[in-house]
């Protein structure tokens, strides 16, 4: 059945949370730091530097180290960039947003030794509480929009993953799969396209003229391929051995599918050129390997791949099989994920873009 998915990231420092799991985001974040600071000179030699205040937010900030980082990336380049400009450096607000369900307390806390540890009061933090498919801010009010590894998360699973009877079109997976028939492929295309567009809407009435929107988003030249859809073919495979173990009913695993979709580049240019409220200052793809060269245990490395699935789709698996499966579940995922590392080495691709909004 197509619904609303409680997306909400693990709380805490514990094994399975987001703050001890992010490794993966935090490895992106290093690659296109260089892209960032220079987006936000940009922004600066615009003449926002006359501004005495830069209001900028963060997308899907969720919490620990990565939201720093973002903060502090942000105000070093704008200090740095007006001391070049000889000009007084304006107070910056950062606006951390993500859904109410998440971490905002450890969020806080962990800002509040972050401010201590920053000299100066060139900058506020405040969080903001909403989804980032729609409205969040008042009219021609924010500067700069950042958002890393968050928009390929969907408002919603999919509607027409049923048929007319009410049968599953995507029987036995999780999401598209090298098996799955175009149908699933192109419904959750269409969701894609109907999120981005009211979020690049929504954004083009809260950012200023010429103000600009840095984002990094997983994708692929094809959606469809393995590396994009390997881990939830895994994912789905441990579903099924609890299925022939009698701990899951089939009917939950064929009901069940999750709101992400991987878009690819032409995709992403496609939705933004339609929707005419931003320039693309900037577009290209980058790509890493999945795993720690550095560990030579591929157990330890399976571990924490199977973390870093497990800190954003624990609630969900919680909400529709129930609690007492989940520790079984990802004992499994971590075998077969084990084993695929073994065989190969896996790639993560994503797509880093820079808009501005166009005048008028």
């Amino acid at each position: 059945m197509e619904k609303k998915q409680a997306l909400d990231m693990n709380r805490g420092g514990g094994e399975s949370s987001y703050s001890q799991n992010s490794k993966f985001q935090q490895k992106r974040s290093s690659i296109t730091k260089p892209i960032l600071e220079n987006s936000v000179q940009s922004l600066i030699s615009k003449g926002f530097h006359l501004h005495k205040l830069l209001n900028v937010v963060d997308l899907g900030c969720s919490t620990g180290p990565n939201t720093f980082s973002v903060i502090q990336t942000v105000k070093e380049t704008v200090e740095k960039k007006c001391k070049e400009l000889n000009c007084q450096t304006p107070e910056i607000q950062f606006y951390l947003n993500d859904l109410p369900g998440n971490d905002f307390n450890s969020l806080f806390k962990g800002l509040s030794g972050f401010c201590d540890q920053t000299q100066g009061e060139s900058f506020y933090a405040a969080g903001v509480p909403g989804s980032f498919h729609g409205r969040l801010f008042p009219r021609n009010t924010l500067h700069f929009v950042h958002s890393s590894c968050s928009l390929h998360f969907l408002s919603q699973v999919p509607k027409g993953l049923t048929s007319n009877e009410g049968l599953p079109l995507n029987k036995g997976k999780v999401y598209i799969s090298t098996t799955s028939p175009p149908v699933v492929r192109e419904a959750y295309l269409t969701q894609f396209q109907e999120d981005f567009t009211l979020f690049l809407k929504s954004r083009s009435e809260e950012l200023v003229p010429d103000g600009c929107i840095f984002f990094t988003i997983r994708g692929s030249a094809d959606p469809t391929s393995k590396d994009c859809c390997w881990q939830w073919e895994l994912f789905a495979e441990a579903i099924a051995e609890l299925v022939s173990e009698g701990l899951v009913e089939e009917g939950k695993l064929d009901s069940f599918n999750l709101a992400y979709y991987l878009p690819s580049p032409e995709e992403v240019q496609d939705i933004v050129e339609k929707e005419g409220s931003f320039a693309i200052e900037h577009l290209e793809t980058f790509s890493f390997e999945i795993g720690d060269k550095q560990e030579k245990d591929t157990w330890s490395q399976g571990e924490k791949f199977a973390n870093s699935m497990r800190f954003y789709t624990e609630s969900l698996i919680s909400h529709h099989f129930g609690e007492e499966i989940v520790d079984k579940l990802f004992q499994k995922t971590t075998r077969l994920l084990v084993e695929e590392l073994a065989k190969e080495t896996i790639i993560a691709g994503s797509i880093l873009v820079v808009l501005s909004r166009i005048l008028g």
